[in-house]
């Protein structure tokens, strides 16, 4: 019986190993999180290390992937790795290889449109003055406002955008978007109207709310700049909750400071973390986190979920979930 070899990069507890050792005794399971992690952090010995552990590894499953691994593993088949992104995996020998990529792509819509909705909602109803107003010791009534009938712009209509359509008109809010894919006319789901993407600045002029839900590739890296930007409302806000690549983050911050939008939510920044002389720390007209928004409580458990559903087809040689479209970039 041929044995599978299946290295794990990432720290797995008993219980998730065993769910994995569990599909079939083919499979033989090696934990690799710590050398593939002192690797990283450029340890000669734990290359070596790796070196020895790759040399006949057929399956690669975690959030880190070696570098330089089609070379140093000629037995690869198969890369499932535990984010929706994959733009940081897709390096050049592996997009030349024959390696199969999956993701965990949908595993993160009912937290990440929470999110979306939650900065939406900080938004409108001031939470940024409230803050102030605490630590000021200040009592000071305002009128908030209301996200019912206001537009949100959904560019990217995935996983995460299918959910954050589904929530904002659950609010009761007007709801655009555009895709790669999209045609005048076309209909969707919880959607008034889809836009093509050559038209989406007739999105951008009409939306309250921008929110980007798109994967990074080499055509909608900085497809947000300064003209783009300009062409949003004055009151409009802006959430990026996809990859900061994907704006222009020098032409942000002169549109926040300037006032060409009323502000922005940001979860993803073009360098990570964010530098400490960054503007977008001190700008007041900006909410952001530490690239948080899609994780969850149980995200080990979730991704383990996909990766033995997938395995279980890989061993029986039946289609992959979430394969990656190397062309495509997602």
């Amino acid at each position: 019986m041929k044995q599978v070899k299946v290295v794990a990069t990432i720290k797995l507890d008993a219980r998730a190993a065993r769910q994995i050792t569990d599909i079939s005794k083919r499979i033989k399971l090696i934990a690799a999180a710590g050398p593939a992690q002192r690797e990283q952090e450029g340890d000669t010995a734990a290359r070596r290390q790796m070196d020895a552990i790759l040399g006949d590894a057929e399956v690669i499953y975690g959030f880190r992937v070696p570098g330089n691994v089609i070379a140093r593993a000629p037995h690869l088949k198969w890369i499932q790795v535990m984010a929706a992104g994959v733009d940081r995996y897709l390096t050049d020998d592996i997009l030349r290889s024959r390696v199969t990529v999956t993701s965990v792509s949908g595993i993160h819509a009912t937290t990440i449109g929470e999110f979306i909705l939650g900065l939406m909602l900080m938004f409108v109803k001031r939470s940024d003055l409230c803050f102030q107003l605490k630590q000021q010791k200040r009592w000071q009534p305002f009128n908030p406002g209301i996200l019912r009938g206001k537009t949100v712009g959904i560019i990217g209509l995935g996983n995460i955008g299918r959910e954050a359509a589904r929530l904002s008109k659950a609010f009761g809010m007007n709801v655009l978007a555009t895709r790669r894919s999209a045609r005048e006319g076309q209909k969707c789901r919880n959607v008034d109207k889809l836009i093509a993407r050559e038209n989406m600045k007739e999105l951008l002029a009409c939306s309250d709310f921008v929110v980007l839900t798109l994967p990074l590739t080499a055509q909608t890296r900085h497809i947000i700049g300064e003209a783009q930007l300009r062409s949003m409302k004055p009151t409009a806000y802006l959430i990026n909750i996809a990859r900061g690549n994907i704006i222009d983050e020098k032409a942000l911050v002169r549109a926040l400071k300037k006032k060409w939008i009323a502000g922005a939510g940001l979860d993803v920044f073009t360098q990570e973390p964010l530098p400490s002389d960054s503007p977008l720390w001190q700008l007041p007209n900006v909410i952001f986190s530490p690239h948080v928004a899609g994780g969850m409580e149980n995200y080990i458990e979730r991704t383990n979920g996909v990766f033995c559903e997938n395995m279980e087809r890989y061993l029986n040689k039946r289609k992959l979930l979430n394969v990656v479209n190397k062309k495509h970039g997602y």
